[in-house]
């Protein structure tokens, strides 16, 4: 018999379908069971009024497993505590999620697309892990689940912004955007979520060949000038600066789309008033922009120390001068790795290069 099937994997009228597929009895209360999972965070058959082998067949064809929580840490600001969680996979995995206070009683989610990441920037905790595997449409929904209903925590936005690149793992991320849309469940709107990316330029045609009106999205630069891109961002040696900004041009969902533009600003290697300029210059055939600048984050492998006020307004003016609509992230979660780049298991990070090493020193066995 095949395992039971992750209800939150689906949008309603896809559950609805499998139900009457897959069950002899019971699947009329398809759409109860659904709201229970979506609205609650449960997975209840029992409650329904069902009979006792209705309820069992539910139970054998369909489950709401959720990763552990591992822990939680927080961190207080000005704005409210940013607060991250490590959940635990199946199999034994952990991923990290993030809530940021906004302001006015408004939290983000940021969540996670895959454990590691294959992309490799050099700023990146979770770019040293590498690609461990991605998150399934269920686990990336599940964070939803999961902090809203066993956590408490608030949720008004949600970004993908947390470990992996979003649009590697596109046929997951793209259905899990259609159940967190979906009117009879979770009815998050697409205004209401962002998905970040490096520069996956077939990922970025295929959220515009598949109608993703409302949808925001935000790339994240870092460098201007192809040569510092590539030893930052090893993407940008497969599509260079010019391409991804010739695809991020065509890119028109809606008449009133801004593209979020991220740039870690990071002294001593991307900070001068030059990569400013080649940032206005890059913006340029963009119709309309908003360039978020974010100080840098230290992690356990340091690039550079965190900019200071001072030199993140200098930096600032620089592209105000040259009219760019532009804005500061501030800092939060940096003193318990939950800001920007800051995601990662370094103790995973360890035994995976444990490994590797042992692999390398295994005899080849003809």
């Amino acid at each position: 018999m095949s395992a039971p099937l992750p209800i939150h994997a689906y949008r309603f009228v896809e559950f609805r379908e499998l139900a009457r597929a897959r069950l002899a009895r019971g699947h009329g209360r398809a759409r109860q069971v659904y709201q229970q999972v979506m609205y609650e965070g449960r997975f209840a058959p029992e409650e329904l009024g069902l009979s006792d082998e209705a309820v069992r067949e539910w139970r054998t064809h369909f489950a709401l497993p959720f990763p552990e929580v591992v822990r939680t840490v927080e961190e207080e600001g000005p704005f409210g505590v940013t607060a991250k969680a490590v959940l635990r996979t199946h199999d034994g995995l952990e991923l990290e999620c993030v809530r940021i206070p906004m302001g006015r009683g408004r939290t983000t989610l940021c969540i996670s697309s895959q454990v590691g990441c294959k992309m490799g920037c050099t700023f990146c905790e979770t770019g040293r892990l590498g690609l461990v595997r991605h998150l399934t449409v269920d686990e990336i929904v599940a964070q939803v689940l999961v902090t809203k209903y066993v956590l408490g925590w608030p949720l008004r936005n949600i970004v993908f912004m947390g470990m992996g690149e979003a649009l590697d793992n596109a046929d997951a991320v793209l259905h899990a955007l259609k159940v967190f849309n979906d009117p009879a469940g979770l009815a998050i709107g697409q205004e209401r979520i962002t998905v970040c990316t490096v520069g996956h330029v077939e990922g970025i045609r295929r959220i515009q060949r598949e109608g993703f009106k409302r949808l925001n999205l935000s790339v994240s630069l870092n460098a201007a000038d192809d040569a510092t891109r590539s030893r930052m961002m090893p993407i940008n040696r497969k599509t260079p600066l010019a391409e991804l900004q010739a695809v991020l041009a065509a890119y028109r969902p809606r008449r009133n789309f801004t593209l979020g533009v991220n740039y870690c600003l990071m002294p001593g290697i991307n900070d001068s008033r030059e990569d400013a300029q080649r940032i206005l210059a890059f913006c340029a055939p963009i119709e309309r922009v908003l360039v978020n600048v974010i100080p840098y984050n230290p992690g356990n492998e340091p690039l550079t120390r965190a900019p200071t006020d001072a030199e993140v307004d200098t930096f600032l003016g620089w592209l105000r001068e040259g009219g760019l609509a532009v804005r500061r992230r501030l800092t939060k979660g940096r003193t318990v790795m939950a800001a920007c780049g800051q995601l990662g298991n370094v103790e995973m990070r360890e035994k995976r290069r444990e490994l590797r090493a042992r692999e390398r020193t295994l005899p080849v066995v003809d």
